[in-house]
């Protein structure tokens, strides 16, 4: 009992150190106040590289008829579990509130894994002593290819891109899009099709597939979406004694 409370009171210390540490960072809300700080500049610049290398944009003229959603940066601190900074992260972001129906976006429905699969295929891993794999996608959305013809002009600090009267023709889906999560879900899912992957009629974010090989191994692989990232789980078991 002694134990258990000292357990107790040592992880509460911790939690407060932890929330302590965090109430002391200052995150900007706008690229004004970013701009001031290295730190911040090193987040824009390595954000802007990811998009360049990615090709999400053509830097065009805007055609006549055609409205340019506008754009901002949100900035946010990664911390460790200790409440140590790990990194400072820019994310240049689509004020989809500006797109207009039936112009620059049609559908926009992506599927999320449904809480009984998650439950299920846990139960199965723990049950058959499956290994466990865990994936974060880094910049997940920008993986996905847009449809649509999406215009947008360019946020504070990257105006130098463009001259007069030309916009970025966005080629990937960028966080904020209305149809980003379905481009993304849609990419994501004809790759593992395409890799001999199958995805289950009862809940398309759970693909499944086996290797030939082998009959008795298979992968089980379920996607959680969410509007910041994609979480991959695969699950491989043991070879029978």
């Amino acid at each position: 009992m002694v134990k258990m409370v000292n357990s107790c009171l040592g992880e509460e210390s911790s939690h407060q150190a932890f929330l302590g540490k965090i109430e002391q960072s200052q995150i900007p809300r706008t690229y004004e106040e970013a701009k001031s700080k290295k730190e911040w500049l090193d987040a824009v610049r390595d954000e802007k590289g990811a998009m360049e290398r990615n090709h999400t944009w053509d830097i065009q003229e805007l055609p006549k008829g055609k409205k340019a959603v506008s754009s901002k940066w949100v900035f946010t601190i990664k911390y460790k579990s200790n409440g140590d900074i790990e990194r400072y992260k820019a994310r240049l972001v689509a004020r989809g509130f500006t797109q207009t129906y039936g112009e620059d976006y049609t559908d926009t429905f992506a599927p999320v894994a449904k809480l009984h699969t998650v439950r299920v295929v846990l139960s199965l891993a723990t049950n058959l002593t499956w290994d466990l794999w865990q994936m974060d996608v880094k910049n997940a959305f920008l993986q996905g290819e847009l449809e649509e013809e999406v215009y947008m002009t360019p946020p504070p600090g990257l105006e130098d891109l463009c001259k007069e009267g030309q916009v970025l023709r966005l080629r990937k889906a960028i966080y904020g899009l209305k149809q980003s999560p379905r481009a993304w879900y849609h990419k994501l899912s004809s790759t593992l099709t395409d890799n001999g992957f199958r995805k289950s009629h009862s809940d398309h974010t759970l693909f499944t597939r086996q290797n030939p090989k082998e009959s008795w191994r298979s992968w089980f692989m379920w996607m959680t979406l969410s509007s910041q990232e994609m979480i991959r789980k695969e699950f491989s078991p043991q070879r029978p004694s």
